[in-house]
């Protein structure tokens, strides 16, 4: 706990405030970053049915929703934390709930870096169902698709066009809708002078049923924008998959962000080490739940031996993507799970900083393992004559990685560093303040 026992008096009246003068030189220069990444990147994907451009927008389609939902995760993973925050009526996160509602209102914001994906030209290349089901003519395009893909037929329930625009829509604006809410009734309660208990227990009865719409939303747009680059394959363990990666390192996320809080000089009398140990203990818990999920889909394709289901792992252990695989084993699981072990680690906030970027690292290559290794197989099946034959690696691609990559990250960069700036730091007003400010565990 704290050096000494925090009373009202060591809370500011008004809460801690954000100096906009120690962040505005870095939110211009991510806004200038992702104004002129995201333009460019527009452009290229506009002009993808042009041949000159046809290359380059397929590759970088694949760079693009590689960084897309990477800054995803960790947007819907801030709404995680804030609806499991309210709906466990917690008291020891009341000192950072504020971090996890302002890392979850970017979530909105990433509409703009995933619209391209709602092209017809950024579709053509990343999900081949798409390209058959226009393809298809005749009454009706389920009919047609008995026709010529019995497969795609049996899965038009839910792989339709219009269905999968409407749930694109329906990740931003339900969710959206969602964490703007509970943010505002955060942010309201700081400008109450009694604000009472009643703002909780509306968050807490609002954050029950609208965790459906959190599971709904990491899970389904898991399903449309990584699965279904390959249609034909499939793993039920894939919804939970991506959960166990948005909640830890999210959790990362809003650890570095209290650790440079604190080195600046903010949170200090309502943020201690016990905090910290919370969060590392939660960190500590989501590595273990993300093993153990990843070995589950491993074992339960393995155990199946499905060709629907192997090709993905398949695909991942040749050439070199195998040693990002092995990578992934030790450096996502084994080396952060002994760090984390060392109680005294988690109490120290600039040690936990490290592992938490650390843990941010591995995320990355994560995803990339997820999404990039699929580019030489589909555009090499989808044109073969822009692309050349399948191959497991296009040379110079990861240049469009880095692009992309450093584009959105800018962006999302931008929206979190705008959000901090909105409102109080931390909610000063909740009746569980103290409670939080003076926790022990």
């Amino acid at each position: 706990m704290s050096d000494h026992h925090v009373t009202s008096a060591d809370i500011p009246v008004n809460g801690e405030h954000l100096d906009p003068a120690k962040v505005s030189k870095l939110k211009t220069i991510c806004l200038a970053i992702m104004a002129l990444g995201t333009l460019a990147s527009y452009v290229v994907f506009l002009m993808g049915n042009n041949p000159s451009f046809q290359k380059i927008a397929g590759i970088y389609s694949y760079s693009w929703v590689f960084a897309v939902f990477f800054f995803f995760t960790l947007s819907i993973g801030g709404c995680f934390w804030t609806l499991l925050h309210n709906v466990t009526n917690s008291g020891w996160g009341t000192s950072v709930r504020r971090i996890f509602e302002n890392l979850g209102s970017t979530l909105p914001w990433m509409l703009i870096f995933a619209a391209p994906l709602a092209l017809p030209q950024v579709q053509h290349y990343l999900f081949e169902w798409m390209n058959e089901h226009r393809a298809a003519v005749g009454p009706s395009r389920e009919e047609a698709l008995h026709h010529t893909n019995h497969l795609l037929a049996n899965k038009y329930f839910y792989m339709n066009i219009p269905f999968w625009y409407g749930r694109f829509f329906f990740y931003f604006v339900g969710l959206g809708a969602v964490i703007i809410g509970m943010r505002k009734l955060s942010t309201d309660q700081d400008k109450d002078d009694a604000p009472g208990t009643w703002r909780l227990f509306k968050a807490r009865f609002h954050s029950t049923y609208t965790f459906i719409i959190f599971a709904i939303t990491i899970t389904f747009a898991g399903f449309d924008w990584l699965m279904g680059q390959d249609y034909t394959w499939f793993s039920t363990m894939w919804g939970v998959y991506l959960f166990a990666g948005s909640a830890l390192n999210s959790m990362a996320v809003i650890i570095l962000t209290a650790v440079w809080l604190k080195n600046n000089g903010y949170l200090k009398n309502v943020v201690s080490e016990e905090h910290f140990h919370v969060k590392g203990k939660l960190l500590f818990a989501f590595t273990i739940f993300w093993a153990y999920v990843s070995f589950s889909q491993y074992f339960l394709i393995w155990y199946a031996n499905v060709t629907e289901e192997t090709k993905y792992f398949l695909i991942r252990n040749t050439g070199g993507w195998n040693t990002g695989m092995i990578c992934l084993v030790f450096g996502h699981f084994v080396i952060p799970f002994v760090a984390l072990l060392q109680s005294r680690w988690k109490r120290n906030w600039n040690i936990l900083a490290w592992i938490s970027i650390y843990t941010l690292v591995m995320h990355v290559l994560d995803h990339y393992l997820i999404t990039i290794p699929e580019r030489g197989i589909s555009l090499g099946n989808i044109e073969p004559t822009v692309f050349g034959k399948i191959q497991p690696t296009i040379p110079g691609a990861f240049v469009g990685d880095i692009i992309a990559f450093v584009t959105v990250g800018a962006g999302f960069l931008f929206f979190y560093l705008r959000a901090m700036g909105q409102h109080a730091l931390y909610p000063h007003r909740d009746p569980r303040i103290l409670e939080s400010a003076n926790i022990s565990n």
